[in-house]
């Protein structure tokens, strides 16, 4: 078995920093897709409808709320995983935050559905 050559350690190392960067900007439009929805459901659709919009606007706050844990949870995914690239290791998505993100986007589509029937 050949040995692993400087170049392909390098290359590789490149590889897992530019993937991560490409997550850290997926965490970003994520968060900016929430935001668009947040003031599609908060803003707009209330002025398009003729019905009370405290249902709308209590949504849309979520969906900001969710934007902005993207944006954060994304800046503090990147730096865990940068600070573990130059230590050698790996770092899995977190359980806990794969089913925080779950349950605040299940509630949100269930809320979402709720001020659309009402």
């Amino acid at each position: 078995m050949e040995p692993e050559r400087f170049e392909d350690v390098v290359d590789a190392t490149r590889r897992t920093r530019l993937a991560s960067e490409r997550t850290y900007l997926a965490w970003w439009r994520s968060a900016l897709a929430a935001f668009a929805v947040s003031l599609g459901v908060g803003k707009v659709v209330p002025e398009l409808t003729s019905g009370v919009s405290v249902g709308y606007e209590i949504v849309g706050i979520g969906y900001a709320l969710l934007g902005i844990a993207f944006i954060g949870y994304g800046f503090w995914r990147q730096q865990v995983l940068e600070r573990a690239l130059l230590e050698g290791r790996f770092v899995p998505f977190s359980g806990r935050a794969a089913l925080a993100f779950t349950l605040a986007g299940v509630a949100l589509g269930i809320a979402t559905l709720v001020v659309i029937v009402a």
